[in-house]
C-alpha cells in the first residue's frame, strides 16, 4: 500500500487511502452499483417519468439512490465529497464552466466537421415546447446534473482507491487514470442521447466531462463541479435556443 498523501487531509480526496474512513472493496462494488441503479432509473422509459411533473422523479432518484447507498455504509463520513463553497471555489466555478463552453463549442464544431455529431433529442423537443415546458426542463437539469456529478465523483474515488491502495499506483497516476476513465465512461452514458454517435460521445462529451472534472479535482467539492456543469449546460442550451441551433453538450 502506498503512504498517505502528506499534505492536510482536509485538502485531499475522501476514502481513497481509508482516510476518513476505510471502504472496503465489496462496500465500493455495492456503492457502484447503486450509482448504476440510480442511472437505469434516469433512463427507465416509465410513462409517468414523461409527465411535465414525473420528470422530476429520475433526476432526483439519480443522485439519491448512490447517496443514499454511501451514507448507509459511512453514515459519518459521507458528506466528505461536499465542501463548503468558498469565494475562491466559486471562482473556479465559474472559470471551469465558461471554459468547458468555449471546449465543448470548439470540439463539437471539429467532429461536426470531420466526422458527424447528432442534436441532443431533448433540446430537440425544448425547440418546440411553450415557455412552461421550458422552465420546468431547465429547472429538472439542476437534480439531473447534480445527479451527474454523483454519477462521476463517487467511481472516480473508487477507481483512485483501487489504484492507489490496491494498485501500487501513485495519488498523481491513480488521479490521472481515474479521471480519464470515468470521463470515457461518462461519455458512453450519452451514447443514447446522442443517436449512438460513438465518437461525437467519446470526443464531444469525454472533453467536456475532463473539464468538468477538474473542478472537483481542483476543489475536491462536488458543489464547485455541479455549479459548473450547470453553467455549462445552461448557457449551451440557452444559445441553442435564441439562435434555435442544435446543440452537443453534455
Amino acid at each position: 500500500m502506498n503512504q498517505a498523501f502528506n499534505g492536510s487531509s482536509k485538502d485531499d480526496f475522501p476514502f481513497y487511502n481509508n482516510q476518513p474512513t476505510a471502504i472496503r472493496p465489496v462496500l465500493w462494488g455495492m456503492i457502484l452499483l447503486s450509482v448504476l441503479a440510480g442511472f437505469a432509473v434516469l433512463i427507465a422509459p416509465l410513462p409517468l417519468f414523461s409527465t411535465p411533473f414525473g420528470q422530476f422523479i429520475p433526476a432526483i432518484l439519480f443522485f439519491a439512490i448512490p447517496l443514499f447507498c454511501l451514507s448507509k455504509i459511512t453514515p459519518t463520513h459521507w458528506r466528505a465529497i461536499f465542501r463548503p463553497v468558498t469565494r475562491n471555489h466559486l471562482k473556479w466555478m465559474l472559470l471551469i464552466g465558461f471554459l468547458n463552453v468555449i471546449v465543448s463549442v470548439v470540439v463539437g464544431l471539429l467532429v461536426l466537421k470531420l466526422y458527424s455529431a447528432n442534436p441532443n433529442q431533448a433540446m430537440a423537443h425544448l425547440a418546440d415546447a411553450g415557455t412552461f415546458e421550458r422552465f420546468l426542463f431547465f429547472l429538472k437539469t439542476l437534480p439531473q446534473l447534480f445527479g451527474e456529478e454523483v454519477f462521476t465523483i463517487l467511481p472516480f474515488l473508487a477507481l483512485m482507491y483501487a489504484f492507489y491502495t490496491h494498485g501500487a499506483l501513485s495519488r498523481s497516476q491513480s488521479v490521472i487514470l481515474a479521471w480519464f476513465i470515468t470521463a470515457v465512461c461518462f461519455g458512453l452514458a450519452h451514447l443514447p442521447t446522442y443517436d449512438w454517435n460513438l465518437v461525437q460521445c467519446l470526443l464531444v462529451i469525454g472533453t467536456a466531462r475532463l473539464c468538468l472534472s477538474l473542478a472537483y479535482i481542483k476543489t475536491k467539492s462536488i458543489w464547485v463541479s455541479t455549479g459548473a456543469h450547470i453553467i455549462n449546460d445552461w448557457t449551451l442550451f440557452g444559445l441553442t435556443l435564441m439562435l434555435g441551433l442544435n446543440t452537443s453538450g453534455s
